[in-house]
C-alpha cells in the first residue's frame, strides 16, 4: 500500500547531476504529495523536497535549494528530483514517500532507495 520505487541514482563526481525517478506500484500518485528524504550512513533521513499532488506547490530543505528540482508527470505516476551541482556531502540513499500534504508526515511505505554518490 503508497509503496514508491525509486530509481536513477549513481556514482557521480561533484558538480554533475542525476535525476531519480519515483514511480509509483500500482496506485496512481495524483492524490499525494510526494517528498523526497535522505540518509547517509551514520545520520538521521532528512527531508529534501516536497511537492504537492498536483505539482502547485514545492519546497526544499536549505542546503540542496538551487540546485535540485522536484518535479511530477501525473500522466506517468512519476515524481522527479531532478539534482545538479552535486556535492559529495549529497551522498545517501534517497528514498520517496507519498504525504498527504508537504505539511503532514510520510505516511511511512518506504522502498529500498536509491543510493547517490558524489565522488571524484
Amino acid at each position: 500500500q503508497l509503496q514508491l520505487v525509486e530509481s536513477g541514482g549513481g556514482l557521480v563526481q561533484p558538480g554533475g547531476s542525476l535525476r531519480l525517478s519515483c514511480a509509483s506500484s500500482g496506485f496512481t500518485l495524483d492524490y499525494y504529495a510526494i517528498g523526497w528524504f535522505r540518509q547517509a550512513p551514520g545520520k538521521e533521513r532528512e527531508g529534501v523536497s516536497c511537492i504537492s499532488s498536483i505539482g502547485t506547490y514545492t519546497n526544499y530543505t536549505d542546503s540542496v535549494k538551487g540546485r535540485f528540482t522536484i518535479s511530477r508527470d501525473n500522466a506517468k505516476n512519476t515524481v522527479y528530483l531532478q539534482m545538479n551541482s552535486l556535492k559529495p556531502e549529497d551522498t545517501a540513499v534517497y528514498y520517496c514517500a507519498a504525504q498527504g500534504s508537504c505539511s503532514m508526515p510520510p505516511y511511512g511505505y518506504w522502498g529500498q532507495g536509491t543510493q547517490v554518490t558524489v565522488s571524484p
